[in-house]
């Protein structure tokens, strides 16, 4: 039995390198979709917002518009959620989060909340249990007064 699930990993392994190669061509040609008009009116925010008016030019898809965002702009399927390196990220706010990730398929990310105190000990604890964290440095520690 454990002989197959490694033959099935060691198939796996190149099918994700490949569709994570897709995935990276396919967001190198995707258009920067921005809300239609927000170059022209302050009031608007470039974040993407569907058209709905009548005469709406990027709506129709008219030439010489920003492109409308569509379902075949996205990446496959598999490997979303994935980072580039090919495993899958966890998100984690306390060292006892680290117990539920598994080493060599998964890595961590600390949480934007978690303080300096928590990171140190995550770190320390994923040293311990050989997992990779992928923002190590998060925030910065500011120094006190002297």
């Amino acid at each position: 039995m454990p002989k197959k699930h490694s033959k099935e990993n060691d198939s796996e392994a190149p099918r994700l390198e490949r569709l994570l190669k897709v995935r990276k061509e396919v967001a190198e040609h995707r258009p920067e979709f921005v809300r239609p008009e927000s170059w022209r009116y302050d009031r608007l925010h470039p974040e993407w917002r569907k058209p709905k008016g009548l005469d709406n030019k990027v709506r129709k898809s008219i030439k010489g518009w920003p492109r409308r965002v569509k379902v075949g702009y996205r990446g496959p399927a598999q490997v979303r959620g994935y980072h580039s390196s090919g495993h899958i990220e966890v998100l984690v706010y306390n060292a006892e989060d680290l117990s539920k990730v598994v080493p060599g398929k998964e890595v961590v990310r600390m949480g934007g909340t978690v303080g300096a105190r928590k990171r140190a000990e995550i770190m320390r604890r994923a040293s311990e249990l050989g997992l990779r964290v992928l923002n190590p440095q998060g925030l910065r520690v500011i120094e006190p007064k002297k």
